[in-house]
């Protein structure tokens, strides 16, 4: 049960609001007023100030109002990754070009505003649905041309458990699921997590959905994003993932949310424009995770060994090396792993290292050295997580 105090309760109260549609009082949410117009703020430098204000002064009344019920996650997939988007060019790989980066499906359980038990599954990624957007389609044939081609796939590609194996492994039906969401669209197909009315191309059926009635949770500038790509993003995307899908069964909500006590969606934009990050409260303070980075050494650069990334803090002055393979508004991102890390505590195990998640991490495997985490919490676990069928 989430642990809330009578102080906090009182101010929650007093700051719940509803979307205009209804959106968040349908969800039990609700926004964060602390956030109201920092992304507006000009000139930048004054814009970053507020963002971290804003961050320092949120997460004081989000540790007050409690914490989730029950957190764990689960490897899905390891899939390759340029080493130069990675770290923004800041690291020279001394052989393979690529890294490897796991995916990982985070199970939430918490009580929403309503009072309500809710069950939230954060990037249940489908492999065979991320092979279809254009950098891995394309990335894919490149290696298929190398020769020794299937080396460097089997070097470099590694699978866990398919998105409904993993909620199966934490003890869980799709019944159970209220809600699913991931920090961005990237390498997405909705019509495997949400279903589709007809055939996904070389498909003879169409898709049932995943998690049963579950809704997903999206940020309406990253939906939006999706049903008008501009060239700059297109191959990061899956074209054509929206065609069967029931609109219905997308919640949008813009700016900052809170789910419940405890869990919050960070709107973090720059990575793309509708990023958002998942904020959650534990016995150990608070967790964050996203993707603007793939490891701790993005968000804190000066403690780094990956040779390159403290060079890149020292030489420009940056407090974070951001994970940069769109770089759709490198400020906005910068100041978005700033709110990160303010808002993430520090590490119970090694005080020097922020609790941050990435929500697609550098595999710390030896075949990739130098270019491994400096330090890698490999997943979280809190709580137990208890069916809920609906």
């Amino acid at each position: 049960m989430p642990q809330a105090t009578e102080h906090a309760t009182t101010a929650t109260n007093a700051t719940t609001t509803t979307s205009a549609d209804g959106t968040l009082e349908a969800i039990g949410a609700r926004t964060i007023p602390e956030f109201d117009g920092v992304h507006d703020i000009w000139p930048r430098g004054d814009r970053l100030t507020a963002v971290r204000d804003a961050a320092e002064k949120y997460k004081k009344r989000f540790k007050e109002q409690g914490t989730v019920t029950a957190v764990k996650s689960v490897d899905v997939a390891g899939a390759p990754y340029p080493v130069n988007y990675a770290f923004n060019d800041a690291v020279r790989p001394p052989y393979i070009p690529l890294i490897t980066m796991i995916n990982r499906m985070v199970v939430v359980q918490y009580e929403d505003w309503n009072g309500e038990p809710r069950t939230l599954i954060f990037e249940p990624t489908m492999p065979e649905g991320s092979a279809e957007a254009p950098f891995y389609d394309n990335l894919q044939k490149m290696i298929d041309r190398i020769p020794g081609g299937k080396l460097i796939e089997n070097f470099v590609l590694k699978y866990y458990y398919e998105p409904d194996e993993a909620l199966s492994k934490v003890g869980l039906t799709p019944d159970d699921v209220d809600f699913c969401t991931f920090d961005h669209l990237h390498v997405q197909d909705p019509r495997m997590i949400l279903g589709s009315s007809t055939p996904i191309e070389g498909e003879s059926e169409p898709r049932e959905a995943l998690f049963g009635n579950a809704k997903m949770l999206v940020h309406r500038k990253e939906l939006a994003t999706l049903q008008s790509l501009h060239p700059m993003q297109w191959a990061w995307y899956v074209e054509g993932s929206l065609e069967g899908v029931d609109m219905s069964k997308f919640a949008l909500f813009d700016g900052d949310i809170e789910l419940g006590p405890g869990i919050a969606l960070l709107w973090t934009p720059g990575h793309t424009d509708g990023n958002h990050s998942l904020v959650i409260n534990t016995e150990d303070g608070v967790w964050v995770s996203s993707e603007n980075g793939i490891s701790l050494d993005n968000w804190q650069p000066e403690l780094s060994k990956i040779p390159g990334v403290r060079k890149y803090h020292e030489d420009y002055g940056r407090e974070i090396c951001p994970n940069a393979n769109t770089l759709e508004d490198s400020l906005d991102q910068y100041d978005s792993m700033i709110k990160e890390k303010t808002m993430a505590d520090p590490c119970k195990d090694d005080p020097r290292w922020l609790q941050i998640l990435p929500s697609t991490e550098l595999a710390p495997w030896k075949r990739f050295w130098p270019v491994v985490p400096t330090y890698c919490h490999g997943g979280i676990d809190y709580g137990t997580i208890t069916p809920r069928r609906k």
